[in-house]
């Protein structure tokens, strides 16, 4: 209880660091890879759900559904070796793994980051789809074709801007998480993030560090809970906060 109130988690038994100096070292390194990957690939989803939406029904959308199934059907860690084996060391398009804050950077996060979209778009995909497609079954959606408004209109103006409650609760939810770092990906790629840090504590047992991530991860779940309240008044003037 006094190391939850004083944010002061001792050392780590490995390393006898200072457990906050160490997430300072790996905490940006997590967001460098995660922060692209979090926000290519929910641009990517949300653009495809409204298009998918204004297809709704026809051998498109329903392709493009079979593809996010099949996506969310196979194992992030068969990704990670293929991409790893065959774009990597086949192709010799990527670094291996490894990781680096120079001129180099962006060669070492770009498989880990392709893999990070390929990962998440399919279920993104879904969710956002099924969101859209709620709205356009609205009363106010046919009022609007009704007046003769334009399609495209009708899809950004009126569904996306209703659809954002739920968009807003995916989109924040899941920062938390791009701080503490993608495990696998860190992992496998040999990135010195979050995630690398907590798979060193669990191998070797060193609770401090355990901690510390697990009391992070929920402040910042929390905090992000709180934030996504206050996003919905911003989003919608009927709910107030009180």
């Amino acid at each position: 209880l006094k190391q939850i109130a004083t944010f002061d988690y001792g050392r780590s038994y490995s390393t006898k660091q200072d457990i906050w100096t160490l997430v300072k070292q790996t905490a940006p390194v997590s967001l460098v890879l995660a922060l692209p990957g979090f926000l290519i690939s929910n641009a990517i989803s949300i653009s495809l759900s409204l298009f998918v939406a204004f297809w709704r029904g026809t051998w498109i959308d329903k392709l493009i559904v079979v593809v996010c199934v099949l996506m969310i059907s196979v194992p992030s860690l068969a990704y990670i070796l293929f991409g790893q084996y065959f774009l990597a060391y086949q192709l010799n398009l990527f670094p291996i793994s490894g990781f680096s804050w120079g001129p180099e950077l962006a060669s070492f996060i770009a498989l880990p980051v392709l893999i990070w979209i390929v990962l998440s778009v399919g279920g993104e995909l879904r969710f956002y789809r099924t969101v859209m497609l709620d709205e356009i079954s609205q009363d106010y959606i046919r009022t609007a074709r009704s007046k003769g408004l334009a399609e495209r209109v009708i899809m950004f103006k009126h569904v996306l801007k209703n659809a954002m409650i739920p968009i807003i609760t995916s989109l924040v939810i899941q920062i938390p998480f791009l701080i503490t770092g993608a495990l696998l990906l860190e992992s496998f790629f040999g990135i010195p993030g979050m995630g690398s840090l907590l798979i060193d504590a669990f191998n070797t047992s060193d609770f401090p560090v355990i901690k510390a991530e697990v009391m992070l991860l929920s402040m910042l779940y929390m905090i992000f809970n709180l934030i996504s309240d206050i996003c919905y008044s911003l989003a919608d003037p009927r709910i107030t906060l009180k």
